[in-house]
């Protein structure tokens, strides 16, 4: 029998307790770059979502979110897709979760080129082809389908925030696509 109180943030930190952890901790996150392939595997189209900051600015971003305590990476990929692309999105996670790299963010300019003012975020970052339809939600809006070339236009390449365009370039490196 269980007998402590029900964690009314289960699987979350409170606001302010979030704060304090960023503060003091590396938070873990996933980043998922949705794709669509031809039929013999190729990438033909990369997914990115239009969001806007605080100041207005567009910016260009993909799939991203935290790993709640107990979730597997299976299971917060899954949940984050969905939340950005909509329930229709038929995600095909890899049958084994390693990701084509480990991005390091820091709260400002360090060695890895990424950055995130708000905490020192560790984010495994995938590829993930989707079938379905999608439909950006949260505060994405948009999602645009660009080709590989297109993605790495210069252009699209300088409405990235935080030095996101670098894994853009990485993720098409790694599935052969040289720009």
């Amino acid at each position: 029998m269980n007998v402590r109180t029900p964690d009314p943030y289960p699987g979350w930190l409170s606001d302010e307790d979030l704060y304090e952890a960023r503060a003091r901790l590396p938070m873990l996150y996933i980043e998922a770059i949705p794709v669509r392939l031809d039929p013999l595997g190729y990438v033909t189209e990369i997914g990115l979502l239009l969001t806007a900051d605080p100041e207005g600015r567009m910016l260009r971003t993909f799939v991203s979110g935290r790993v709640m305590y107990r979730e597997t990476i299976r299971a917060a990929l899954t949940r984050h897709i969905e939340k950005d692309l909509g329930p229709m999105a038929m995600p095909q996670l890899p049958p084994c979760p390693a990701p084509f790299t480990v991005a390091e963010y820091f709260p400002s300019p360090s060695e890895t080129g990424l950055t995130d003012e708000r905490q020192h975020a560790v984010a495994l970052a995938y590829i993930v082809p989707v079938r379905g339809e999608c439909s950006p939600r949260q505060d994405a809006l948009e999602l645009t389908w660009l080709t590989p070339e297109e993605a790495l236009s210069p252009n699209i390449q300088e409405e990235f925030a935080g030095g996101r365009e670098n894994l853009v370039r990485q993720a098409l490196a790694h599935v052969g696509h040289v720009g």
